[in-house]
């Protein structure tokens, strides 16, 4: 029963992610004036569907995600509100509008966490970890402190590199390659770097060895971590795929749907109650998303940050590049990402027997 309510909770997280993607589509379409044919949720034979002015809308049997289909999209067509007749500028609109989306349902996730927290966290800290030494006095347990930060110090930034949120300053401890960091931090109104701090708290051996403000809820705390969290993720997930690219990690680090349904059984059983469960699935939900927004930006044939580039190229031209070759190259990529996918599946599921 666990990994059936598992899967459906998968599918309906997919399900969303990809709709909502299709729907930015869709709507900078419209806005734009561009004939949509057809805008469907799921894949497959149609279930349900109805005619709505020059759009088909239909719910499909596989709830695997969507499409949004638009006249002269892919082919030629004269139609005066056909995709291609329209000026370069709004089709990149309605290019980059899937993407923008899932940063948004990113962002508004965000915002339902922080919703349902006590508080809304910061980078300033608020306490190091304490021990008890031999003598009974109370003394620091964290390394961090030792070695030059404060009470009231708001992390700036690690290594030079800006830190945004929480998620962001647990991702740069946790994968940095090193024991020691030049930490800038805000204090006392100035902005101040404390080189070779070690982070070790002496009670947990972890790095963590100090904990964060909190800071009350209201719209404009709310709103302003949401969106710097938003950014934290997108650049987490950036520097993620660097560093896939540069080797650091390899085919066996990633997962497809059968690893991330995996993953999202450990979610929705992680925590004490159901609150811990969803607050865990919507974490994971918003990595899921914002992603999806990162990854097809990216300029890989197929996806929406190729189409772009040609898009780009004609407005330096002033001349479309021949569809059938435009074509052609997003068939090459998409069979590349479809092979990937397949032998990214194959992997997860023989680490499924395994277990």
């Amino acid at each position: 029963m666990q990994h059936i309510v598992t899967i459906l909770i998968a599918i309906l997280i997919f399900c969303i992610i990809v709709v909502i993607h299709e729907f930015g589509h869709f709507i900078a379409a419209k806005l734009n004036r561009i004939q949509v044919n057809q805008f469907a949720v799921g894949m497959g034979p149609k279930l349900l569907h109805f005619q709505k002015g020059e759009t088909e809308y239909s719910l499909r049997l596989f709830p695997v995600g969507g499409f949004c289909a638009m006249e002269g999209e892919d082919q030629s067509s004269d139609n005066p509100n056909a995709f291609e007749k329209k000026p370069v500028w709004r089709r990149m609109t309605v290019i980059l509008a899937g993407p923008f989306m899932n940063l948004v349902l990113g962002f508004l996730l965000i915002v339902i966490l922080l919703c349902t927290a006590q508080k809304v966290p910061s980078l300033t800290i608020a306490r190091f970890a304490e021990t008890t030494n031999a003598a009974g006095e109370t003394v620091t347990a964290a390394e961090s402190e030792r070695s030059g930060l404060q009470v009231g110090d708001k992390i700036v930034a690690i290594d030079g590199s800006h830190i945004f949120s929480t998620s962001d300053l647990i991702y740069k401890l946790q994968t940095t390659d090193t024991e020691t960091y030049d930490i800038t931090v805000k204090r006392d109104g100035k902005r101040v770097t404390i080189e070779n701090v070690t982070f070790h708290n002496d009670n947990t051996d972890g790095l963590l060895d100090f904990a964060v403000e909190g800071k009350p809820k209201n719209p404009v705390t709310i709103v302003s971590y949401a969106a710097k969290d938003t950014v934290a993720t997108a650049k987490l997930i950036w520097m993620s795929l660097v560093e896939l690219v540069s080797g650091k990690y390899g085919l066996q680090d990633l997962s497809g749907p059968v690893g991330t349904v995996s993953v999202i059984e450990q979610a929705a059983s992680s925590g004490d109650n159901f609150l811990e469960r969803f607050q865990s699935v919507i974490n994971l939900t918003i990595f899921i998303t914002v992603n999806v927004g990162v990854f097809n930006l990216l300029p890989i044939p197929g996806l929406d940050g190729s189409r772009f580039v040609f898009l780009l190229i004609e407005a330096i031209r002033r001349k479309p590049i021949a569809k059938e070759r435009e074509a052609l190259v997003h068939f090459i990529g998409m069979a590349a990402l479809f092979l990937l996918m397949i032998l990214v599946t194959i992997q997860d599921v023989g680490r499924f027997f395994q277990k």
